[in-house]
């Protein structure tokens, strides 16, 4: 000991990451200089690892799959086919568990963007807005937004995205902003989604001929309507999914034999008329009466074209005594009579 500087163990502990005074001592409770070296080089190594950034990827998952069609096939296949370009897709993908994913575009991106999270967490900002981004849920990218998203370090998302253009993704996107509120929703039920998301890729991945991308684009539109009209439509979950206006529509289906009254139908779905019917027209565009119409005039068709029944007998199975009223209200809604609808004039 004789002759080295020592530290005291309060000064390297001291939180600065500074070069202690040495102090000469032979005192209980100092340190040997060459000692307190190896000491500030972990200190600060632990430093650095805690305030060190997590590192950033944009792709690169095990497991991650994606197809990005070349901008000649676009410019060439889609843009100039007059049933592809209203819309279709750029680039499409798949990444499970991607641990440390990170995208930031200042300037937005040349396509509106879908990405639907299937497991896992993470956040994203689009504009202004800020999300917690968790499973089940899905968010969309408008065009030339500055946007950025990342995954949960702890619970990476598992995601399928997509980007695409054409004259129609302006108003899809608007229509999705629409009915999540905000430029994020919830899908419950994504069998379907995911269903088409693996038909559209493994078409795309067969290459682009034109048949290819006429599957793929088509099958597409069909893809974001999942995101649009998710409970409404899925298989089966019309009368438990909680909506009213989908539990009346599956009542109406019911009941074709019979004449409803609003009150009945309101009180069906717990709901007082007036707000019933409010609801109803807001997301139908139509009276619930009226919508209860145009179902038994659809029955009807089938009736017309598929039996020998009589209108008057077609109309008693639809509720209808007055046959005459019956023919008047088929005339209105179909542009013919039923006899002459019959007789194939439609």
């Amino acid at each position: 000991m004789g002759g080295y500087p020592f530290c005291h163990v309060q000064d390297v502990l001291c939180g600065q990451h500074c070069i202690c005074t040495a102090q000469k001592s032979s005192v209980g409770g100092f340190f040997r200089i060459d000692d307190l070296v190896i000491m500030m080089d972990y200190l600060t190594i632990a430093f650095k690892y805690e305030t060190m950034q997590a590192p950033k990827k944009k792709e690169g998952f095990e497991g991650q799959k994606a197809i990005v069609v070349p901008k000649r096939i676009l410019a060439d296949q889609c843009e100039r086919n007059r049933l592809l370009n209203n819309l279709y897709v750029t680039d499409i993908g798949y990444y499970p568990r991607a641990k440390f994913h990170y995208r930031h575009r200042s300037k937005g991106a040349e396509q509106y963007i879908l990405i639907y999270c299937h497991a896992g967490m993470g956040t994203a900002t689009i504009g202004q807005q800020k999300m917690d981004i968790r499973q089940g849920d899905f968010f969309v990218v408008p065009l030339h937004t500055p946007h950025s998203y990342a995954a949960s370090e702890h619970q990476p998302w598992t995601i399928y995205w997509a980007h695409f253009k054409g004259e129609n993704a302006p108003d899809l996107v608007s229509l999705i902003q629409k009915q999540t509120g905000n430029n994020k929703g919830n899908l419950r039920f994504p069998e379907r989604t995911i269903e088409l998301f693996e038909t559209i890729y493994m078409q795309l991945e067969k290459g682009y001929g034109s048949d290819q991308l006429m599957y793929s684009n088509l099958c597409f539109a069909h893809f974001l309507t999942t995101f649009m009209y998710n409970e409404q439509f899925a298989d089966n979950v019309q009368e438990s999914s909680g909506d009213p206006v989908a539990q009346a529509i599956a009542y109406f289906q019911n009941h074709l034999d019979r004449t409803l009254m609003l009150e009945e139908i309101a009180a069906s779905v717990h709901l007082s008329p007036s707000h019933f019917s409010n609801l109803f027209k807001k997301k139908t565009g139509f009276p619930p009466i009226e919508y209860f119409n145009h179902l038994k005039v659809q029955k009807a068709c089938q009736y017309l074209r598929f039996t020998a029944l009589r209108v008057k007998e077609i109309a008693n199975l639809l509720g209808v005594e007055d046959a005459y009223y019956f023919s008047r209200l088929f005339t209105k809604l179909i542009g013919v009579s039923p006899t002459e609808y019959r007789a194939g004039k439609r």
